[in-house]
Order: structure tokens, then C-alpha cells, then sequence
């Protein structure tokens, strides 16, 4: 099927009859995804609170699709306007990719977001789920297909792949159309699993293990808050933090250290501490690290690192070097010290006194977002309705020829 430029007003017509669908079939959705919970056969906390769907997760989904309803058409933005000594008219615009492949684990509401956000962007969609979210994807797709029949649009917009792991495998290296992008959206063997087949680019998202610096200049109480919410509040998310470090000339050094392993621990949270900040008086509340590679994991669990540094410096080399390039935080009183962290370290998105929890395509003002790329092309951060896009060149001419 070629997917042709479609109309703002018929695409936002789309959206408004997907609106009045998940508003019809709220309590179908919610009993379809009772379905999923009830079969759901993993010891796996984080997915199951990714699969979980009831009125308050039907009810974000509904504002996804109102907020990318609200928001401007991103297709046919000029981006670069030239008229050439010859005459010529040399014009830059944005312009759809073509057909994306989201492939993600659990998250049903992925069905919606990162359907909403490809088709105003006029992309057609594959999306493949996890059979973890059979039954609720199976009915969010069926709203879809609802509100593309009741305005005349082909079904093949937003598709469904139903594929095991050896029939994925066979889809991605040989695709049955063309695929334009590939976006993996989830732990680290999926995005791997991706990457060593797919033959078209390949956009990585889902990864976190964010690091938090504590400088020697910071307010504690604030610190103390931050990382505990930063930690406990959503252990699926990918922007959950999974690392501290603390300068080791803070005031109360000792005090600080030993209130943020008591505050951890009485909520519940595994506090695991490198050597310089381990003594034999946290024996029995902490672990030792064992292996230098946990400071590349990724938890996903009520679990975290406390480790000590020298300065500003090292902090940043320990992060650059370990983490996942999502996002990173810095608890300081010090503008300079700050602004110093916030420019050198190299992820998505990094904070000044706030917790890493805000790198959302919601929380940044985006609205529904297809996924965080933690990759530097095309877009970084955040992919929402805006950065779903690629460029054309248009040259208006009038029978010029290059001499």
C-alpha cells in the first residue's frame, strides 16, 4: 500500500473517532487486559506493571490522543529556504518516514502512543508486541482499525504483528515490505536481538541506568528526596535511577551516607556500596559490590548503587563510561559546577536538582512519545510527534541545467 500525504483534518478525524472508541470500550479493554494479568507467568515485577491496564491507564491513553489531536501537523515544515544564483528554489521540508516496526515488551499503552504519534506523522506502523499484552493489543488495534474504517482510510495503517521470537527473527531479515525504521523498545537482549538482523536503520530505546551526582556543595534534605523518589516511585521505567555518587568532601559525609542507606532501606529498596564508601558499621544493612560490571546494569528493581567520588570530574568519567546515555542528574548549590556536569556528560537528558524520572515525552511537554532514543541519530531523547520525521529537498525550477 503507498502511504500518501494525508490531510491534517483527516488525520486528526481519525484521532477523534480513536477517542470516542477507547471511551466506548473502556471496560472491554480493561476486561481483555484482566486476560493478560491472569496468564501472565513471569516472576517479572517491572513487566507486570507494564501490562497492567485499568481506568486511570485507559484514561492517559485518551489524553495521549487528545494532546497529539492539539498539537500542529509535523509534515511539510519548512526547515531551510535558499534560492540559488541560477534562479532555482531550493526548499527543505519535513516528511514521513514511510513504515516504522516498533517491536516492545509488556506496555499495551505503547499500542496507543506510538500509534498515535506514527500516524499524525503520517507513518504507517507495524507493532509488535509481547504475547505477555495479546488479548489488550488485540483490542486497542480493533479500536484503531474502527476509527480508520469510519473515515474510509485502509486498515494497513496501524498493523499488528502477532510473530514468535523465530518468526520475528525471519521478519527482520527478510521483511515482506519496506521497512524505513526500526524501533526496539525495551532491555538490553531485545535491542541486541534487533541489531544483529535488521538490515535498515535501527533506533535504540528502553535502556536507563541513570547515575545521580551529589556534589559537595547541595542542599541534603533535597538530595535525600530525590533519590529515594527518583528510585522507588516506578522501578519499570527506564528512567528510574539506578546509580549514586557522592563527593567525598560533603559535609556530614558520614551522617549523609548512613541517613540515605537507613531512608533506602526502610522503603524497602537493596543498597549495594563500592568500597570507598563500605565500612564494617553497614555490614548487616548493605552489600559489598561484588563485580565491577553491575555499574552497567540496569535494575528495574528495588535496588541501587551508592558509590563515593573526588569531584565533579569523575563523576562525570564514571557515567560517560557506564552509563546508558539516558539521563543524569546533579545535586548541587554550585551554578558553575553544575553548568560543568550538565554540558560534559554525555546522555539524552540530564537535570540540575531534579529527579531523571521527567525524561518522558509527557513530562517535556510532547505529549504521547514512540519511544526514548538514547541514540544520537537521528534524535535523541524524548521521540515524540516532532521528531518522528525525516527531510526532503524540493528545487523549483525553470529549465536550469548544472554547467
Amino acid at each position: 500500500m503507498g502511504m500518501h500525504l494525508l490531510s491534517s483534518q483527516k488525520k486528526n478525524d481519525v484521532l477523534l473517532s480513536m477517542i470516542r472508541q477507547i471511551k466506548m470500550r473502556t471496560t472491554d479493554i480493561i476486561l481483555e487486559n484482566k486476560k493478560d494479568l491472569d496468564l501472565f507467568a513471569s516472576s517479572d515485577r517491572a513487566l507486570y506493571d507494564r501490562l497492567v491496564v485499568d481506568e486511570q491507564k485507559v484514561e492517559s491513553m485518551i489524553k495521549s490522543v487528545q494532546d497529539i489531536y492539539d498539537d500542529s501537523d509535523p509534515i511539510g515544515q519548512v526547515k531551510y529556504n535558499w534560492t540559488h544564483p541560477n534562479g532555482m528554489k531550493v526548499v527543505n521540508k519535513t516528511a514521513p518516514f514511510g513504515t516504522i516496526l516498533i517491536i516492545y515488551e509488556s506496555r499495551p499503552d505503547v499500542t496507543i502512543e506510538a500509534a498515535v504519534v506514527a500516524f499524525k506523522s503520517n507513518n504507517r506502523i507495524l507493532l509488535k508486541g509481547g504475547k505477555e499484552a495479546k488479548h489488550t493489543n488485540r483490542i486497542l488495534l480493533h479500536c484503531w482499525h474502527q476509527a480508520l474504517e469510519e473515515n474510509k482510510l485502509d486498515k494497513d495503517w496501524i498493523s499488528l504483528l502477532e510473530l514468535d521470537r523465530v518468526q520475528t527473527q525471519n521478519f527482520l531479515k527478510n521483511p515482506p515490505l519496506k521497512i524505513d525504521l526500526i524501533v526496539p523498545r525495551g532491555g538490553e537482549g531485545l535491542i541486541t536481538f534487533v541489531k544483529s538482523i535488521a538490515t535498515c536503520p535501527v533506533l535504540v530505546s528502553g535502556r536507563g541506568n541513570n547515575f545521580l551526582y551529589v556534589d559537595k556543595e547541595c542542599d541534603e534534605e533535597m538530595a535525600h528526596e530525590i533519590v529515594l523518589v527518583s528510585k522507588i516511585q516506578k522501578i519499570s521505567a527506564c528512567n528510574a535511577l539506578d546509580k549514586v555518587l557522592i563527593n567525598k568532601d560533603i559535609d556530614n559525609h558520614d551522617e549523609f551516607v548512613t541517613n540515605l542507606i537507613d531512608l533506602l532501606i526502610s522503603n524497602g529498596v537493596e543498597v549495594i556500596l563500592d568500597e570507598k564508601l563500605y565500612s564494617s558499621e553497614f555490614a548487616d544493612k548493605v552489600q559489598l559490590i561484588a563485580n565491577i560490571d553491575i555499574w552497567n546494569e540496569e535494575f528495574l528493581a528495588k535496588k541501587i548503587v551508592l558509590g563515593q567520588v573526588e569531584n565533579v570530574d569523575q563523576a562525570i568519567e564514571s557515567i560517560n563510561r557506564y552509563s546508558g546515555g539516558h539521563s543524569a542528574s546533579i545535586i548541587s548549590k554550585n551554578e558553575e559546577v553544575a553548568s560543568h556536569f550538565m554540558n560534559n556528560v554525555d546522555v539524552a537528558a540530564v537535570y540540575h536538582n531534579a529527579s531523571t524520572r521527567f525524561t518522558d515525552g509527557g513530562q517535556m511537554g510532547m505529549g504521547a512519545e514512540l519511544a526514548i532514543s538514547t541514540d544520537k541519530l537521528h534524535h535523541r531523547g524524548p521521540l515524540g510527534l516532532h521528531q518522528l520525521v525525516t527531510n526532503k529537498w524540493y528545487v523549483f525550477g525553470s529549465g536550469q541545467i548544472r554547467e
